[in-house]
């Protein structure tokens, strides 16, 4: 028996899982950390590396303890984080303030500027990430950074990606020119790719603003797969967390990409890792430019694969906003969804309500749901919700499949799916694929067989997907829902596309008028 740890940094907390080689997922312990708003600033959102490395010692801890493993047993520990959520850094790897999290909008400026430029210089980069750089990533975080810290600028050494910064920091490195990149992270967020030599050049990023001088060079250091080992456990930290000194720690990268690896994702299979947003994970040998799609790098996700990242800004956002709106919860409102059938509510609503992530880009655009009368109710929106998700989610796998993606299964990751079987079933019809669902969890699983190779457990991905990964319950398109739902999405794409689109000229008339003919009788049980 063989036994790693996969670390899961989340939003509000470190979940560290013990997994045995033969037997799987042994026991996950976590342990919370405050995230940081302001009332008078409200993009602003931080958290403390210090905080951070304190809920990964107390859930590694709390682990061995429920699972009664002895920490020497443990063969290597893999991390992955949320991202973008940047750090920067001095000379000695000391934190210079806390990260910029993945959901920090303060950026917004700083990604209009660098938008605007790589498409006036022509710049490759921006093509790769969807047409729009994000005010989520790197670069415009960290500009913003350096405008609004002048004190700091002289102590500034360089900047990581919080995958980056832990296993850094457990192995020991305290030389940022020696810390080893992740391509993921470096890949979707920081305009990386070999294929123009790593980042955009230094003349493009001092055009952004002169407070970038030099900033190429301090980036700099290698960036890597996950496959590769970043270092190893230093005795310091070793003895912290209660583990063996010396033990691999694999390049990180972000959680959707391995919960994609935990999920069982394989070359043909796209993963919806859905939660309060959905992040939409591919990948594929001979995948290159997809438009639309924000980040398509060479292996993001497995290291001998084109990684393929898309997704929607919000969905069980959407669904809490509505439930909010009628005094009421997602749980209690979701009863009685089971008889709903395919468009019967006569409402068609999109998934606008923060914005377009794919194939849009634009976070200017904001929720439409048309076709109410006086009688429909919170309960039909949220179906009809629940649908508008599945339909812009086809929305994404058509022009992925147009740009040679091959998707040939699907697999609905992510905390809803484990609880909505009505959306499994949706989803299923309106892709008209079956839709494979984990029987539990893959969260930490893809970090436990990226831990395992690190360790020569395993001498592949598929060895260890094979043995750890979850089984699937298998929700099958129902003929007469898809027949229904093929209608529905050709008013879908028209209004998406119509409202969305600058310089669209097709009329939506008729689209009232359509949506009443598809709507079925209600028939509930």
């Amino acid at each position: 028996m063989a036994v790693v740890a996969g670390v899961d940094f989340g939003t509000l907390s470190a979940r560290v899982t013990l997994l045995d080689s033969e037997r799987g997922r042994l026991g996950t312990a976590s342990a919370s950390y405050a995230l940081h708003r302001n009332r008078e600033e409200p993009d602003l959102a931080t958290q403390a590396h210090a905080d951070q490395m304190r809920a990964l010692v107390e859930a590694t801890r709390a682990v061995l303890v429920e699972t009664g493993i002895d920490g020497s047993r443990v063969e290597a520990i893999a991390l992955d984080t949320t991202g973008s959520s940047v750090v920067p850094v001095d000379a000695a790897m000391q934190p210079l303030g806390e990260y910029y999290l993945w959901c920090d909008h303060r950026a917004s400026r700083e990604a209009q500027e660098i938008t605007a430029l790589a498409h006036a210089q022509e710049i490759e980069a921006i093509q790769w990430c969807g047409g729009v750089y994000s005010h989520e990533w790197g670069w415009a975080k960290l500009l913003h950074w350096l405008r609004h810290n002048p004190a700091k600028r002289a102590q500034f050494a360089s900047a990581f990606e919080h995958c980056d910064m832990v296993a850094a920091t457990l192995a020991g490195v305290t030389d940022p020119k020696l810390v080893k990149r992740s391509a993921c992270a470096m890949g979707h967020k920081w305009m990386w790719n070999p294929k123009w030599d790593g980042y955009p050049s230094q003349a493009f990023l001092s055009s952004v603003d002169p407070l970038f001088d030099g900033v190429r060079e301090k980036m700099q250091g290698e960036v890597l797969t996950s496959d590769h080992v970043a270092g190893h456990l230093s005795a310091g930290w070793a003895e912290k967390l209660g583990l063996r000194a010396g033990i691999p720690i694999p390049v990180g990268a972000f959680d959707a990409h391995w919960d994609a690896i935990g999920a069982g994702c394989r070359e043909g299979d796209v993963v919806n890792v859905v939660g309060t947003s959905t992040c939409i994970i591919a990948m594929g040998k001979d995948v290159n430019l997809v438009p639309g799609v924000c980040g398509v790098v060479p292996g993001s996700v497995h290291p001998e694969y084109t990684g393929v990242e898309a997704g929607l800004s919000a969905v069980g956002d959407i669904f809490e906003a509505i439930a909010k709106r009628a005094g009421s919860d997602v749980a209690t409102l979701s009863q009685g969804l089971e008889s709903y059938k395919a468009a019967q509510t006569g409402l068609l609503r999109l998934s606008w309500d923060n914005g377009d992530r794919t194939v849009l880009v634009n976070s200017d655009l904001t929720g439409i749901t048309l076709g109410w009368n006086l009688l429909h109710t919170a309960q039909d929106e949220l179906h009809a919700a629940i649908e508008g998700t599945a339909l812009h989610t086809r929305i994404i796998f058509e022009r992925m499949a147009e740009h040679g993606v091959p998707i040939e299964r699907v697999i609905n990751a992510g905390g809803i799916p484990q609880k909505n079987d009505v959306l499994n079933q949706i989803y299923a019809n309106v892709l008209n694929k079956p839709v494979l669902v984990p029987a539990t969890t893959p969260t930490s699983v893809g970090a436990g067989i990226f831990a395992q190779l690190a360790a020569g457990i395993v001498s592949t991905i598929e060895e260890a997907q094979a043995k750890m990964c979850p089984d699937y319950r298998v929700f099958t398109p129902q003929p007469e829902a898809v027949a229904v739902y093929d209608q529905l999405f050709a008013l879908y794409r028209r209004v998406y596309f119509g409202f969305g689109q600058e310089g669209a000229t097709e009329s939506m008339y008729g689209i009232l008028r359509d949506l009443r003919k598809i709507a079925v009788r209600p028939q509930r049980a």
